[in-house]
């Protein structure tokens, strides 16, 4: 009877086995697609890329094997690099904190509860949108044109404007404007971090005599933290990442002066225009590097400034 009881329970454990495996594969099947996609898409060009950037590969030839030069290069004969990381560091230590300030002011006025919010919370997202396609980088270049819209508004009150776009003390500018237009997804997040905040704590701040602005400082801003600092981040990631409008408005050459040059574009004039693959590809990691360095300081820095429920 014990060896009868066993051996029914062995074989159960089997059947379990096999169940567990069944479904097991079944997950792995559905997986498939995405794998395929991650693998073939994803993680094999990071690693093409990865071994590309230690080579000397200029799509005609064989990658020929050249070590650290890439990163030697970078780090110590290229003045262009310096040039491209200061005017892409002025951009985001502008374009992220403006950007960020406008939307959690335009969220603060839409939490009002004025009529028709959806439809202003969908036109305010609209930039956002169609901030990033060229067809809005051609428009923005033709409004800050020397004869643009822009010009012809400051003339009208007897002002001569700049042709801002081909002046270096302002190229930088419209393209600053151009990011913190695209506010709309930042404030719509903004705007719901906003609505989970409990309005009796405001009504309590009232009885007690604090004004709106004191409300804004002691309440809004410190239950908003967590909001701000994921806004930030994301912002910044993107500023980093910013190509579009400065090719566009720039033509390609990162001009006046490279007033212009993102890293990002830079990073595309040695890939297609100098076809440089191996130092572009170093130039794509140095890159990754900073985002991660970045990213990894604003996690560290949060506990210091970022509250949560707890």
């Amino acid at each position: 009877m014990t060896i009868a009881v066993q051996a029914s329970g062995r074989a159960e454990r089997a059947r379990g086995r096999r169940r567990l495996t069944s479904r097991t594969l079944s997950g792995y099947m559905f997986l498939t697609p995405w794998l395929i996609g991650f693998i073939g898409l994803t993680a094999g060009p990071i690693l093409v890329s990865l071994y590309l950037s230690f080579t000397d590969f200029d799509l005609l030839q064989d990658p020929r094997w050249i070590g650290a030069a890439n990163y030697v290069r970078i780090a110590t004969a290229d003045p262009k690099f310096l040039s491209s990381m200061k005017v892409t560091f002025l951009f985001v230590l502008f374009a992220v904190p403006l950007k960020l300030a406008f939307a959690l002011g335009v969220a603060m006025l839409l939490n009002k509860g004025i009529a028709g919010l959806p439809v202003y919370r969908a036109l305010f997202y609209l930039p956002s949108l169609l901030g990033a396609s060229v067809a809005i980088a051609v428009l923005w270049r033709q409004l800050f044109a020397g004869n643009g819209l822009i010009n012809q508004a400051l003339a009208i009150f007897g002002i001569q404007g700049p042709s801002w776009i081909s002046n270096p003390s302002y190229a930088l500018s419209t393209l600053v404007i151009l990011s913190v237009w695209q506010f709309g997804s930042p404030m719509i997040i903004f705007l719901a971090g906003l609505r989970q905040i409990p309005r009796d704590l405001y009504e309590a701040a009232s009885i007690d005599g604090a004004k709106r602005w004191h409300q804004f400082w002691r309440i809004t801003l410190p239950l908003l933290t967590p909001v701000v600092f994921f806004n930030a981040v994301i912002q910044t990631i993107e500023a980093f990442k910013a190509f579009t409008p400065a090719f566009i408005i720039s033509e390609g050459t990162g001009g006046p002066i490279d007033s212009t040059l993102f890293y990002t574009l830079y990073l595309y004039q040695e890939a297609f225009s100098n076809f440089r693959m191996g130092y572009a590809s170093a130039l794509a990691w140095v890159l990754v590097v900073i985002i991660a360095l970045f990213t990894a300081f604003s996690f560290l820095s949060a506990r210091y400034w970022v509250h949560y429920d707890e």
